[in-house]
Order: structure tokens, then sequence, then C-alpha cells
């Protein structure tokens, strides 16, 4: 299989629009011609990790964390992420990371940790904002079917767990083409009146050229009218963090226990026992520490997160309890979703999990 063809998979699984702007997703090393026959999925692209690569013949790495995150002005192994870059393109061997878009799938990071524990009712916690777009186009009755499937094939209609969504309303448009014209229905030169259906359905930004090369190439019209909206409503499957219930309440040490077993978390720490028994919980995998105040906001009593500051433990005055149970441990399932992905679409290709610890991060 051609590298481009994997990860054109993974840009549209994993959009590449959802990513923060300070990120650096998708393809870091490879060319798009380039023959794969093996990955191997890890959370930071190490030296250990590119070695681990090339013994078990695997010239595909997957990672969570991106290896370049800043630019590359010169390759002469002074620094480790040059080292890291000169010995994966010396073997061949291409690399491709999905960072905060993963964290904003609604089954990202932060919903595998609210599986891992248990979670029931999982919502977002931070909804994404600014990424629908409302299409609304006028079509031929004798085409509506056709358009209207275009559509939702090319990705629009979707609304959290509900696809193929759409409004429709029955009505008459008119229009008059000139002399260079060639219209569908009527004469040039002359008004025509024609039963058209009226049709609006939603579409994440991302999608927009898609959607409307698909909207164009299946209406019959010369030229298509259509007009696109940018919605300001929050998009509630798309964002940062979850929320969710536990089964059955439990005390804030025995939950401190839960976390310590499900993540191998041992360097745990945490604010002032509140007291309170934990039933609602927020998380974030990895650096959430801005989340803090969405998290009290919902009424949870915990908040799960990696990498917050000693003044940010302030900022609870009892509302909600602190955990911060380490970067690497929060996000360490990054990796099932990303196996999970790519045997859907590839369940024949062979993806195999690094044995590396790349956890820089050691306890006393």
């Amino acid at each position: 299989m051609k590298l481009k063809e994997f990860t054109s998979y993974l840009d549209s699984a994993i959009p590449l629009a959802y990513q923060e702007s300070y990120d650096n997703s998708g393809l870091q090393i490879g060319l798009p011609d380039q023959e794969i026959h093996s990955a191997m999925i890890c959370l930071d692209v190490t030296e250990k990790v590119v070695s681990e690569a090339i013994e078990a013949d695997c010239n595909l790495l997957i990672s969570h964390h991106p290896l370049i995150f800043n630019g590359i002005k010169k390759l002469t192994g002074n620094t480790y992420t040059e080292r890291i870059l000169y010995e994966a393109v010396k073997n061949d061997i291409a690399v491709y990371s999905a960072h905060t878009n993963l964290d904003m799938l609604s089954d990202g990071v932060s919903h595998k940790m609210a599986e891992k524990i248990g979670l029931d009712t999982i919502s977002v916690l931070s909804p994404s904002d600014n990424r629908l777009l409302k299409l609304v186009t006028y079509i031929p009755e004798s085409h509506f079917e056709k358009v209207k499937i275009a559509l939702f094939e090319a990705g629009a209609g979707v609304i959290g767990n509900y696809d193929n969504c759409g409004f429709a309303v029955s009505g008459t448009g008119s229009f008059k083409g000139n002399e260079t014209t060639n219209p569908f229905v009527g004469e040039r030169g002359k008004i025509h009146s024609e039963n058209e259906i009226r049709f609006e359905t939603v579409l994440f930004t991302h999608l927009k050229a898609r959607v409307i090369k698909a909207l164009v190439e299946a209406h019959p019209y010369e030229e298509v009218a259509y007009d696109l909206y940018a919605l300001e409503n929050n998009n509630i499957g798309i964002g940062l963090g979850c929320v969710g219930i536990l089964p059955e309440p439990l005390p804030e040490m025995d939950f401190l226990n839960l976390i310590y077993s499900v993540f191998d978390a041992k360097g745990i720490r945490y604010s002032n026992p509140t007291g309170k028994m934990v039933s609602k919980v927020a998380l974030c995998g990895g650096s959430g520490a801005s989340l803090i105040n969405e998290a009290i906001h919902t009424g949870a009593d915990v908040f799960l997160t990696a990498d917050i500051k000693y003044h940010d433990f302030f900022k609870t005055e009892n509302r909600i309890l602190l955990v911060d149970a380490g970067h690497f441990e929060t996000e360490k399932f990054s990796r099932e979703i990303l196996k999970d992905l790519i045997i859907k679409k590839f369940p024949k290709f062979a993806v195999r999990f690094s044995e590396t610890n790349t956890n820089p991060i050691n306890y006393f």
C-alpha cells in the first residue's frame, strides 16, 4: 500500500482541521508514493522507538505526539529531534502523528479515558465552536434524491450520532439565461419558472470543498445556486475533555486508587479533599488545566487531567477535587484508538504497539 492511501484515510478519520493552531499533526516524514508494509504505534517518537521499528521491519511510525513541533533549519544531529529525523529518513521510515485532532474526536483520547474508568452518560466537556456550516441549495424535483444522496455521501448531514439530516420544502424558482447559456430546463433569453426543492443541511468546515464538489457534480444546472452560513452553535460531538458518571459513587480516596490502578499512575498529585463522594467526573487527557473552570461549572466532583501547575490547585476552593495523574499516563491509551481506526479500514495491514516506554518522567 502507498503511504498516501494510508495517510489520506487517517487525515479524514482524524481531520487535520480539528488540530489546535500551535499543533503539527499529520505526515511528518515520508514520500506520498512510498510503499508501506507495516506500522508501529507509539505515544512519542524517540531514538529507541526508531531502533525498535528498524528491528521489527516496520517502515511507518504512528505517534500521538508530533516529532516536529517547530521548524527544522538544519540536520546535524545536535538535538534529539534532529537525530531521530536523520535515523528515520536514513532507514526509509515514515512518521505520522495525530495529536490535538485526536483529542478533539468524540471518541478520542478523553473519551477513551472515560471508558477505561467505566463512566456512563459521557459528553464533551468543552465543545468546539466555529466548526459547522449550513448549506442551502435549490434542486429541481427530478434530481432531488440524486443530489441529496451525493451530499450525504460527501459527509454533509451529520449531527451528533445522527446522519442523513436535512430539511426540504417545495417552491418555485425562476431564472433567465443569457445568450451564452445552455440551460438544463427552459430557453435562453426567456424567464423560466421551475418547481424546485429548497434543501438545507449542515456540514463540518473541513468538508466544505468536498461537499460543494459533490453538489456541483450531482446538480443538473449549469450554475448551481447555494448559500453557506457559518453557525455559532457549539458542536456537541467535538471538543476537548469529557464528563461522565461513575456507575456507583466512590469516596475520594477510592477514586484515587481506581486511577492508580487503571492508568498505572505512580505519581498522582491532587488538591485538598472536599469530603464529598465522587459521582460526576470531568477529565481531559494530557495538559488540561485550562479546562478547570469548565469542569467546575459542570458540577463535577473531580477533574482528572495532567500538568496542573502549583497555583492551579488554589482555584478549587473546595468545589472540586483536582487530580493530576501524569501526561503520559492519561494519554497512553491513544495508541488503542489509532490501532482500532487502522484495523477498521485496513484489517489485513500489519500493525503493532511499540514496546518502548517513552515516559520521560520517573518517580522516586
